[in-house]
């Protein structure tokens, strides 16, 4: 069992679902995040209000950890000048003050939209090279950057998921890019217990039979998702429209990510469900 776990994104609605399974696997857990509270906590968790983009709030809540689990972001695609401070910034102070409280290891959650414009009949693989879609898939590439050369020059390891949808199944994309939220669970779970990682990628998906993507070489992590989205197939493509062949939200990785203008909301386009868990 860790010491002591921090948890950047607490207040979110991947981080809501984190709280409690990572609360069990360490004596203390230190969730953080912008907001004013994030409802009742479990036995092991404490709460403190930090904002990524400012070191001197983000590194006392550190001192101390053995990880960090860092989901803290703004999650849609935003203008750069908005997404630099706890996007890039943020993900500079993550690493460098982990690096300097002696913590081992961060588990990051990257995103597809790293990859993002990567045709949809190409089932890429952990090694395919970056292709963002957006300023907020840039953030992911920088940051699977910036853990890459944390561990080759300082060797602090890195886990990066690189999620693809995390939310309930509402589109014909999702079919393919599910993540169920105990799969995302196993997944966090074995990048905090694997003894070994070094600097690691894999993809957020569940056991989908229509997933786009390639976790083979990730295989040491030990990740063996058990969801299926093929549960939703009839429903879903009983009222989905037909596929547009000439749009790159349709055709490419990124799904709405790669169609929408850079600086323009990808969520917009999307029908997301807020059911964060409850405490």
């Amino acid at each position: 069992m860790l010491k002591k776990l921090v948890l950047t994104g607490a207040a979110g609605r991947l981080g809501s679902y984190l709280r409690e399974p990572l609360s069990a696997m360490c004596e203390e857990l230190v969730s953080t995040d912008i907001a004013e509270d994030i409802g009742s906590l479990y036995d092991t968790e404490s709460y403190f209000r930090a904002d990524l983009a400012k070191m001197d709030e983000i590194a006392p809540v550190i001192e101390g950890a053995e990880m960090v689990v860092h989901f803290g972001a703004i999650v849609d695609e935003k203008p750069f000048e908005e997404l630099l401070g706890p996007n890039f910034v943020g993900s500079y102070n993550v690493w460098e003050a982990a690096y300097r409280t002696g913590a081992r290891r961060v588990v990051y959650a990257s995103s597809i939209h790293a990859v993002g414009m990567h045709p949809k009949r190409d089932c890429i693989g952990i090694d395919a090279a970056h292709r963002p879609d957006t300023f907020y898939g840039l953030a992911k590439c920088f940051t699977e950057d910036l853990g890459s050369m944390y561990w080759d020059k300082r060797q602090l390891e890195s886990v990066h998921l690189r999620i693809l949808s995390c939310a309930q199944v509402t589109s014909a994309r999702a079919l393919g890019s599910w993540l169920s939220y105990d799969d995302l669970i196993q997944l966090v779970t074995r990048a905090v217990d694997t003894p070994s990682v070094g600097f690691s990628i894999v993809y957020g998906v569940s056991n989908n039979d229509r997933a786009p993507v390639d976790n083979s070489k990730a295989a040491f992590l030990g990740y063996r998702p058990k969801d299926n989205a093929e549960q939703f197939a009839d429903t879903i493509l009983a009222e989905a429209p037909k596929a547009d062949v000439t749009d790159p939200g349709e055709m490419c990785h990124g799904g709405p990510f790669a169609a929408v203008d850079l600086g323009e909301s990808g969520l917009a386009q999307m029908t997301i469900v807020d059911d964060r868990k409850k405490t």
